[in-house]
C-alpha cells in the first residue's frame, strides 16, 4: 500500500484526509498519462454522498485540463463503472465512493481499461505527482482542452446487461431490497422490475448524509424485519457503492457471503459452469463453508483478506467464483470485481430453477461460532515467530481437531495481531483465543487486548 492509495483506493474523511485538490491532481495525472499518444476517454461514477459531487467536479476539471475527455455516469455503482470502462472502450474508470463507510468519508477508486483495479505502479506515480515529486504537467490549450460529457446512457446499458444475465423471469416472486441510501437506489429497482418481480424497497431516499446510516449490508436488521413483515420471498441488502450484497431468507434470517458462495458454486457445478471445481475465499471464511463445500465435492483456495487478492487468484488460476463473507462476491464470467446486483440475480436464479426457498438452499452451511480479538503487541513479526506462541497455536489446533481452527493475522496499519478461533461453542472459541494471548503475555510481547 502507498501513502494515499490502499487496497481499495484513496480513502479518508472528506476535506480532512481527501480534499478536492487531491482529486484535481488525480484527474490531471490520469488525463495526461492516457493522452500522451491520443486523446483519452475517462469515465467517472459516484455514490450519493454530499462530497461526491465536489470530487466529481474536481476530477473532471483535472482530466479535461490535461486534454482528455471526462464522461460522467453520475450516481451509479462501482460495478457499473467497471463494466462500462471495459465494454465501451474507456482508457480507465474512476469511482467516487467510500463503500460501506459513513457519509463523512469518501474515496477515489481507480480502474484500468479492463475494469480491474489499477496497478500499483501507476498509483505510485500519481502519489508522487500529488506530493510534488514529479514536475508540473502541461495544460492542454485551445482545441486540445478536453470535453465533459453527460453519459447517463451508460447506466442503461449496464441495467440491460444485468437483466440479460438472469436468463429467466422473476415473475410471482416478491423481493425486498435495502439500497443503503446509496448507489443502487435507482438501479436495483429498475433491474428487478424489468425481470418481472414484485419489488419492495427500503432506504432508497438518499439525501447526501444518510448513506449506510443504520441500513444496507452493514446494518441488515432493518431488512430482516422488513422481509418478515412483508412476507417477501427473500431480501437483498447492498452497501454504499453496490459491490457487496447480503441476503435474507423468507424467515428473515441472514444469508451471508459464505452461504451465498456455497449456493452459487453448487448451482454452477450442477449446470456445468464450474470447470475448475473451485471457490476462492479469504482466510476469514467460516469453517462451516469449507465443510459444506467438502460435502458437495467442491474444492477451495484461500487468499489474504481483500477482494483484490481474491480476484488475482481467480484470474491467475482461471477460477470463476470467489469472494468474502461480507458479501463481496466475484463472478468472473460476468465481472472483474464484486457486484451486489449480479450476486442477487444469481441467488434468485437458483431459487427459481430449483423451486426451493432460500433457507433450504443455505441450510447445508452450518456456521461455526467465531471469536476474534485484536491484540496490540510490541512487534508483530517477533510475536508470530516466537517459539512459545507457535507451540501454543499448535496445541490449540490439535485440541480443536477437525471441529475448529485458529488464525493469526497481522493488521496492515497498526501494531496489532488479530487472533481468531472457530469452534463448536462460543466458550471454546473464547478459551482458544485466550490461550494464545496468554502465551504472548508470558513472553512479554503483549501490550493490550482490544475487542
Amino acid at each position: 500500500m502507498g501513502k494515499y492509495f490502499g487496497t481499495d483506493g484513496f480513502r479518508g474523511e472528506a476535506n480532512v484526509d481527501l480534499n478536492p485538490v487531491h482529486a484535481f491532481k488525480i484527474g490531471r495525472y490520469l488525463g495526461w498519462y492516457y493522452s500522451r499518444e491520443r486523446k483519452a476517454k475517462i469515465v467517472i461514477g459516484k455514490d450519493t454522498r454530499r462530497s461526491s459531487y465536489m470530487y466529481e467536479n474536481a476530477l473532471a476539471a483535472g482530466i479535461v485540463a490535461s486534454g482528455a475527455d471526462a464522461y460522467l455516469l453520475h450516481v451509479t455503482t462501482t460495478p457499473c463503472v467497471a463494466y462500462i470502462t471495459r465494454s465501451e472502450g474507456f482508457d480507465c474508470g474512476v469511482m467516487i465512493s467510500a463503500s460501506h463507510n459513513p457519509f463523512y468519508d469518501n474515496g477515489i477508486k481507480l480502474l484500468n481499461g479492463e475494469g480491474e483495479k489499477m496497478d500499483d505502479a501507476l498509483q505510485d506515480a500519481i502519489e508522487q505527482y500529488i506530493d510534488g515529486q514529479i514536475g508540473e504537467l502541461p495544460y492542454a490549450t485551445r482545441d486540445q482542452i478536453g470535453c465533459t460529457v453527460d453519459f447517463y446512457s451508460g447506466r442503461n446499458r449496464y441495467i440491460g446487461r444485468l437483466t440479460a444475465i438472469a436468463d429467466c423471469p422473476f415473475e410471482n416472486r416478491t423481493i425486498a431490497l435495502d439500497c443503503a441510501n446509496g448507489s443502487t437506489w435507482m438501479i436495483a429497482r429498475a433491474v428487478f422490475n424489468a425481470l418481472g418481480a414484485k419489488v419492495l424497497v427500503i432506504n432508497d431516499r438518499p439525501d447526501g448524509l444518510n448513506i449506510n446510516r443504520g441500513c444496507g449490508s452493514t446494518h441488515i436488521g432493518g431488512l430482516q424485519e422488513f422481509v418478515r413483515e412483508s412476507r417477501a420471498d427473500c431480501g437483498f441488502a447492498f452497501d454504499g457503492d453496490g459491490d457487496r450484497c447480503l441476503a435474507v431468507d423468507e424467515r428473515g434470517e441472514v444469508v451471508n457471503g459464505d452461504k451465498i458462495m456455497y449456493i452459487c458454486a453448487k448451482s454452477m457445478k450442477r449446470r456445468g459452469h464450474l470447470p475448475s471445481n473451485t471457490v476462492v475465499t479469504t482466510v476469514m471464511s467460516n469453517l462451516g463453508l469449507y465443510k459444506a463445500l467438502d460435502e458437495a465435492g467442491i474444492g477451495y483456495e484461500k487468499t489474504a483478506v481483500g477482494d483484490r487478492y481474491v480476484y488475482e487468484n481467480m484470474k491467475e488460476n482461471n477460477h470463476l467464483i470467489g469472494g468474502e463473507q461480507s458479501g463481496h462476491i466475484i463472478f468472473r464470467k460476468h465481472a472483474r470485481s464484486g457486484d451486489g446486483l449480479i450476486t442477487a440475480i444469481m441467488v434468485m436464479r437458483e431459487m427459481i430453477q430449483t423451486n426451493l426457498p432460500l433457507s433450504t438452499l443455505a441450510a447445508p452451511v452450518k456456521m461455526y461460532p467465531q471469536v476474534l480479538k485484536n491484540v496490540v503487541v510490541t512487534d508483530k513479526e517477533l510475536t508470530l515467530a516466537n517459539e512459545r506462541v507457535q507451540r501454543e497455536v499448535a496445541a490449540v489446533e490439535a485440541d480443536l481437531g477437525s471441529d475448529g481452527r485458529v488464525l493469526l493475522r497481522k493488521s496492515g496499519t497498526e501494531p496489532v495481531l488479530r487472533v481468531m478461533a472457530e469452534a463448536s461453542t462460543p466458550a471454546l472459541c473464547e478459551e482458544s483465543v485466550d490461550r494464545i494471548i496468554a502465551a504472548m503475555e508470558a513472553e512479554g510481547l503483549l501490550v493490550e487486548v482490544r475487542r
